[in-house]
This record gives C-alpha cells, sequence and structure tokens, in this order.
C-alpha cells in the first residue's frame, strides 16, 4: 500500500473507536511521510514493511489545537517556557498550539521580536508551535510585517492587560489598528473587558473571591464586546472574542452574526468546569480575568456551546511562580494553568451534560485549526491532514496531583479533583511523542499561518 506520493505505508493506528470527520467508527488509519494517507475499515490488513499500533477500545482521536497559551518564553521563564509547557500541552493531548504575543520579554509586537521567539522555541518544542502577535497603541506600522511574516493575527487588549509592555487600545487606536488589521484580511483577536466598567466597580482588596468576583462584572465583558462589535461591523473586519465568561453577551455576539458580521468567539475549560459558588476564600489559583462566574452562567455557556454561539473551547495557559499566587485576589496574578488538563476537564463535564467525545474534538481540534487556517493540515483524522493524533481511555478516572503536571509551577485550580479520561500517549507526524508519562526528545515544528 501506498499513498498519493508513492511513499510506502509506514505506520498503522487501529481502533475500534476513531473519530472521524464523518463519525466514531472501528477504523485502521494508515501513514507515511508524517500525514494521513487513508482511513480504512477496521480490519484492512496491514502492509508488509508496516508497524501496526492496536489500540483496541481506547479512543483515537485527532490531536488538539490549544490557540491559546502563554508561554512567556524568553523573559518570564521562571512563570513557564518551550520545554515544559510543550510537555504538559502533549501529555495532555496537545499536538499543537499558538503562543500568545505577552508576558514574554519581548512581547512579539515586531519582526524582530518574532524572530526571537521563534529561535528560543525552535529546539525545545515538543509539539508543533505558531505565534501570534500583538497590536500596541504605536505598533501599527509593524502590522503588516508581522502578518507577512507569519503570524496567525493579532491580539489586543481593551482594558489593562497586567504588564508594562503590553498597553491596552483605547477606541480610538482600536479603530486604527483593525482598519489596518482589515485591510490585508488579518484576524484579530481581542481581550474584551471594558476600563470604565471596571473602574466603576466596587474594587476592594482581600481574600474574599465574592469581592474579586465583582471587580470584574459581566458589564465589562458586554460593554467592550459591544464596542468590538460596532468597529468590525463599520472596518467589515473578521475579530474573535478571548476567553468570554459573561453569558449576557452570547445574544450581542448572535445577533451580530445574523447582520453579517465576521465575529467567533471561544471560551476556556474554568468557565465550564468550575464555578464561582465554590472557590474558597484565598484560593487565587482560581484568579483569571475575566473571572470564573456563578453556576447558571456556566449553564449558558454550555448551551452556547451547544447551539454553535460559543465556536470553541482553548486553555488560555497563563501560568505564573506560585508566588504570585498570594491570598489576595487583587494583587495575586491571574491566570490559570490547564494545559495538561483541558481535555480530561472538559470530558468530564461534556460527559455528565450528554454531550459525546465528538463534540469535544470540535470545540477543541477542529474549529481552533480553523480559527487559524489550519484546517488544511490539523484538527481532523482524514486523509492528507498531519498524522497528530491523542489516544484516550475516556471511562478512566484520575485524582489530580499536583506533582504529575509537566507545567514549570505545578499550581492548579483543578487539584485533589476527580476526573474522566487518560491521555494514554499522543502523536505527531506519526512519531509517539510521550506515552505513560515518558517523553522523547522534541519533534515539534514551528509553523506560520497558511498564505
Amino acid at each position: 500500500m501506498s499513498d498519493d506520493r508513492g511513499n510506502d505505508v509506514e505506520l498503522v493506528l487501529r481502533s475500534t473507536r476513531v473519530i472521524t470527520p464523518e463519525g466514531t467508527r472501528a477504523a485502521s488509519v494508515a501513514v507515511a511521510g508524517g500525514g494521513i494517507t487513508a482511513v480504512l475499515p477496521y480490519d484492512t490488513g496491514v502492509p508488509a514493511g508496516a508497524r501496526l499500533e492496536d489500540f483496541g477500545d481506547d479512543v483515537l482521536l485527532p490531536g488538539l489545537v490549544d490557540t491559546h497559551v502563554h508561554v512567556n518564553d524568553p523573559g518570564r521563564t521562571e512563570w513557564e517556557g518551550f520545554w515544559t509547557a510543550t510537555r504538559a500541552a502533549a501529555a495532555g493531548g496537545i499536538t499543537t498550539l499558538v503562543d500568545m504575543p505577552l508576558n514574554s520579554l519581548p512581547p512579539t509586537t515586531t519582526v524582530d521580536h518574532l524572530r526571537t521567539k521563534q529561535e528560543v522555541a525552535a529546539a525545545k518544542a515538543h509539539i508543533d508551535v505558531g505565534f501570534w502577535g500583538g497590536a500596541l497603541p504605536d505598533n501599527v506600522k509593524d502590522l503588516r510585517p508581522l502578518h507577512d511574516a507569519g503570524v496567525f493575527g493579532f491580539k489586543a487588549f481593551l482594558s489593562p492587560s497586567g504588564v508594562d509592555e503590553f498597553p491596552e487600545l483605547d477606541r480610538e487606536q482600536l479603530d486604527r489598528s483593525m482598519a489596518e488589521i482589515a485591510g490585508f484580511g488579518g484576524l484579530l483577536i481581542v481581550h474584551a473587558e471594558d476600563p470604565q466598567r471596571l473602574a466603576s466597580a466596587r474594587q476592594q482588596g482581600g481574600p474574599k473571591y465574592a469581592d474579586f468576583l465583582a471587580s470584574r462584572p459581566r458589564g465589562a465583558e458586554d460593554a467592550a464586546i459591544t464596542i468590538l462589535i460596532e468597529q468590525a461591523r463599520r472596518h467589515g473586519a473578521r475579530v474573535h472574542v478571548l476567553h468570554l465568561s459573561s453569558s449576557d453577551a452570547l445574544p450581542l455576539i448572535a445577533e451580530a452574526r445574523r447582520e453579517g458580521v465576521r465575529i467567533t468567539v471561544e471560551t476556556c475549560p474554568h468557565y465550564l468546569t468550575l464555578t464561582a459558588e465554590e472557590v474558597p476564600d484565598g484560593a487565587s489559583e482560581f484568579k483569571c480575568c475575566p473571572p470564573i462566574r456563578e453556576a447558571a452562567n456556566q449553564d449558558l455557556l454550555w448551551q452556547a456551546l451547544a447551539d454553535g454561539t460559543i465556536d470553541c473551547v482553548v486553555t488560555d495557559h497563563s501560568p505564573s511562580t506560585a508566588a504570585l499566587k498570594t491570598d489576595d485576589f487583587a494583587t495575586a496574578w491571574g491566570g490559570i494553568s490547564g494545559l495538561q488538563l483541558s481535555l480530561p476537564a472538559v470530558w468530564t463535564e461534556a460527559r455528565k451534560r450528554g454531550h459525546g467525545l465528538e463534540d469535544v474534538v470540535r470545540w477543541m481540534s477542529t474549529r481552533t485549526a480553523r480559527l487559524v487556517g489550519l484546517d488544511g493540515r490539523k484538527g481532523a483524522i482524514a486523509v492528507g491532514r498531519d498524522a497528530d493524533f491523542a489516544v484516550l481511555a475516556p471511562d478512566e478516572t484520575f485524582t489530580v496531583d499536583p506533582a504529575a503536571l509537566q507545567h514549570r509551577n505545578r499550581v492548579t485550580a483543578y487539584a485533589g479533583r476527580t476526573l474522566y479520561g487518560v491521555v494514554r500517549s499522543t502523536w505527531l507526524r506519526g512519531e509517539r511523542v510521550v506515552a505513560d508519562g515518558e517523553f522523547t526528545d522534541p519533534k515539534g515544528r514551528l509553523l506560520t499561518r497558511p498564505s
């Protein structure tokens, strides 16, 4: 058996449950040259010279694509780095990540800064890595060169980012950046919280989660998303709402889409699996911005995933040192580390709510690949795609032990939780990169936006 380039099949992966675009079925997946060359009936004979990996009843699914990761490398490598972040991702079934432009030093806001980050990542990446650029008040001139250099789009904040080197855009600056990005057909991704609404909210430091939640009201998200929609409509721009937490914004987004506004939206595992009611006072491992909200809000996020208003689920992995996670919610670093646990966390809640693994794959692989234009290579078990896979035992459970995490700082909001879904192994272009906690040398490649 040969592929359409004449390469002999090197590997056959077999499972009674393979998740394909047509559904879940027993199948044998043929691999040659790092790509999928055929998806065949389960009992198809193995070609001479090919190796068979039979996973029995474990599920073979496409490797996940996480488009929202803060790796912080170079510059803040005491927080995270490409070596540890990509190991954690691989351990969680993620085979592609796209790194955010901030929290590293320098931020990815010029082509030179992009090159610096690529040089650092090249030898450390256990999975494939791409990069977002950043839109700042003073770098409109750098946006087109970054686009031409292969970033997947541009991140902007509408409220303070938390780091001085990445200031937010006001309305006029957002308008200028969006016009520039729309002019070359780029994608603008936005942290949407309105600074005026945040400033007018009750700000009270201390350990009480209820006080922190009140300081980041849903209305701040809703107001910022309203501004984003207005400007996207005017410019005909393609925009994406990052880490949606407020369910109140869902009707705004749905209506904008009906009117033809090119807007997509993501949410995150922590908004789907954790609730404000269960956050202990002083437990800043649960702090993120926008915040984890109430259970009733979470129910509406799940409903929006089911009906397609929310497109995808990504981690917003944003680690820091343990020392920055103080018991004062006002001053503690805001970010949740989720790379290694995102698949089991989402699957645990999804199965409880009547969703299947096909849904999880759609939210965490297929649609994320589509968001960044990688759907010709990633996000599905189909002929012509990269042979990127995760092997999952979906009915097995484990209890989260922070000591077992690959993140540089083993701080997690999931400590002690029992989750469904054990990742047996992860494969990148037909090579196993981790199995049962054992890693190979880095095999990841640096990705650029398809032209």
